[in-house]
């Protein structure tokens, strides 16, 4: 059993009101929401600290918290939402990030359960290869090196692992993303590991890279990545991001 937690701002620095702007005939959010409860969720909630954004939720059926204004990351408004309804420290919550209307359902139920097989992880992701140079060099394309045993060793957005010898110059060969794994932004928590993760600070590394899992890993804690069963679609940061999404799904606006 795992809840669907999805964090969903109004302000957003590159495409502002974007969890609202339509897609088709229904804002965003809905979508998001309609892929979290095909997930099989036991629960879905959308974490707010808008009111505009509480209202569409309420529109699309789905239950609403509000959360302070003061919190600087989707991490920290989950942990919240967790301290209010008092959630057991073994639940397990999946985060599903209001700009990800493409998420496929099946990949909400895979990131819970590989971390409901691995009981010595405190949070379990997914990824899925590298399919160009472009896509490698691409600091969007956020990239994760994985241990043999499925641990994460790091995420960056710098172009990870590099070919020391297919990078001549310093530019990477057309076969020099072989074997790269693009991170997918989907996170599955327990809620005690969540609410630790929420209190420390954040450390060099996150602030360099702008990555919060960064943190975790720097406090030691033990992410399980494994191969997403299918590829999600585009999230959306930018206009051209969410074009790219009105177009997959055959919407106008």
């Amino acid at each position: 059993m795992f809840r669907v937690v999805i964090p969903a701002r109004f302000d957003s620095a590159r495409l502002p009101g974007k969890v609202l702007l339509p897609i088709g005939d229904r804002p965003m959010l809905h979508w998001v929401c309609e892929r979290a409860r095909a997930s099989g969720a036991s629960q879905v909630i959308v974490a707010t600290d808008d009111e505009r954004v509480r209202a569409a939720a309420v529109q699309a059926g789905v239950q609403c918290v509000m959360t302070a204004a003061t919190l600087q990351s989707g991490t920290d408004r989950i942990a919240a939402v967790a301290q209010q309804l008092n959630w057991a420290g073994t639940d397990i919550i999946v985060n599903l990030q209001g700009d990800e209307p493409l998420m496929p359902p099946a990949l909400l139920d895979q990131v819970a359960r590989l971390l409901a097989e691995h009981p010595e992880a405190d949070i379990a992701t997914l990824a899925a290869p590298i399919s160009s140079a472009a896509e490698f060099l691409d600091p969007n394309a956020v990239k994760v090196v994985v241990a043999q045993d499925g641990r994460a060793l790091l995420f960056s957005r710098a172009p990870i692992p590099w070919d020391r010898d297919g990078a001549r110059e310093g530019v990477p060969g057309p076969q020099s993303h072989r074997g790269a794994l693009r991170h997918i932004g989907l996170y599955a928590y327990r809620v005690q590991s969540l609410l630790r993760l929420s209190q420390w600070p954040p450390g060099e590394l996150e602030q360099r890279e702008k990555l919060e899992q960064l943190r975790a890993l720097a406090q030691g804690m033990q992410i399980r990545v494994a191969m997403a069963a299918e590829r999600p679609g585009p999230d959306v940061n930018t206009a051209a991001d969410l074009e790219r999404v009105r177009s997959h799904q055959g919407g106008k606006s």
